[in-house]
């Protein structure tokens, strides 16, 4: 689909001027997110200058309230700012109620085809995720839009490339230009009543249908994108895919809120999601540890340490470089940069401070007295 084929979804006229300015500030190499449209999922500020939050869903059967406000809470410790639920009959839709008053976090309600559960849902929780042309008539997407309008919640899209209406996997396939399209529609169908408090996901479960749908949409729309590889499988294959696409993306300031989607335990989402928020330098907090691949120059159980020091470290919030390196070839020269460092040799090692040994202690000590120096510097940086 050619951008000067669709005209609509671009109500904000300072909008192609803010997306101007994006492209100026990108040839200077000043890498900034698109602008766009800010919206609220409970407290949780999504899009314009707000960070990018990371979301999970449960995996509970929703009318379990019990099992799932548990899930929820696992969620919360693990660092979650946004959490969805399925409601795939009326008993979930009911549930909601009570769990939204218990829980800790902002509740999507992940509705498809029914337009009744989504009424039943906007009662309690903070945001609707449907596709409003798979929700019936004009009437029924209007009652969801009223819904939503009278208590000021906004509308997710999700646009999934297994599952775009009829018309556009008819013509284009599962593809790109047909996640494009569907998306276009579904915007169109929400701003027809009047509706712009809305948030787009295009989701395929590959890299580079996921990566090209959403850069063909962003320079076309002023809402905030969620972004998500689907289906993505086991905790290995899904933080690769999840890397790359939503790594690429964000390098380009494409992205305002995401969800790793991983077969495997809810914390590993959130994990993995705060890992490539940091790594792509979109997060400061925490600790950046550096330390060498595993070669025939190590002269310590680096492997072990290595552990040690992230285990023991995870409350750590200030954002420091620590090294833990395995022989002295590059270990200096690492430990120049480095907060703190360990530098081990045969049987003993450095601990270093920003270049300088504090301390030439036994391989034994040398990880406790690590730990001890890398609190020191956590509270002067605090």
């Amino acid at each position: 689909m050619k951008s000067h084929e669709v005209n609509i979804g671009i109500k904000d006229k300072n909008f192609i001027k803010n997306i101007a300015l994006f492209f100026l500030c990108y040839n200077l190499s000043m890498i900034k997110r698109y602008p766009t449209k800010q919206i609220f999922v409970g407290d949780v500020a999504i899009g314009g200058d707000a960070p990018i939050s990371v979301q999970s869903m449960t995996f509970t059967k929703t009318e379990d309230v019990e099992a799932t406000l548990e899930q929820i809470k696992r969620l919360h410790f693990a660092g979650c700012d946004i959490v969805r639920l399925a409601v795939p009959d009326e008993a979930a839709a009911r549930a909601l109620k009570t769990i939204k008053e218990q829980s800790s976090l902002p509740i999507v309600a992940d509705i498809h085809f029914n337009y009744k559960l989504a009424l039943i849902a906007a009662e309690s929780v903070d945001c609707i995720r449907i596709n409003p042309g798979n929700i019936g008539s004009k009437e029924r997407i209007k009652a969801v839009v009223d819904a939503c309008k009278e208590r000021h919640l906004p509308i997710r899209i999700g646009v999934n490339s297994g599952s775009l209406e009829d018309q556009f996997e008819n013509k284009y396939g599962q593809t790109p230009e047909g996640m494009v399209a569907s998306a276009l529609y579904n915007i169109k169908l929400l701003e027809d009543y009047d509706f712009t408090d809305i948030k787009i996901s295009l989701k395929a479960s590959d890299v580079q249908r996921t990566v090209q749908s959403y850069r063909d949409l962003r320079p076309q729309v002023p809402y905030p994108f969620h972004l998500g590889v689907t289906e993505a499988g086991t905790l290995f294959h899904a933080t690769v895919k999840s890397s790359i696409a939503l790594g690429t993306l964000l390098l380009e300031g494409i992205g305002d809120t995401m969800r790793i989607s991983i077969t495997g335990e809810l914390e590993k989402e959130i994990e993995v999601g705060k890992a490539i928020l940091k790594d792509a330098g979109l997060v400061n907090e925490g600790l950046n540890i550096i330390s060498c691949p595993t070669c025939g120059r190590i002269e310590a159980d680096l492997v072990k340490a290595v552990a040690e020091v992230e285990e023991r470290t995870k409350h750590i919030k200030v954002p420091l470089d620590v090294s833990v390196m395995g022989c002295v070839v590059n270990a200096i020269g690492e430990a120049k940069s480095a907060d703190v460092a360990i530098a081990y040799g045969k049987g003993s090692g450095l601990v270093m401070r920003k270049g300088e040994v504090v301390a030439k202690l036994s391989e034994a000590e040398l990880v406790d007295r690590f730990l001890e120096e890398v609190e020191k510097a956590a509270k002067e940086h605090s």
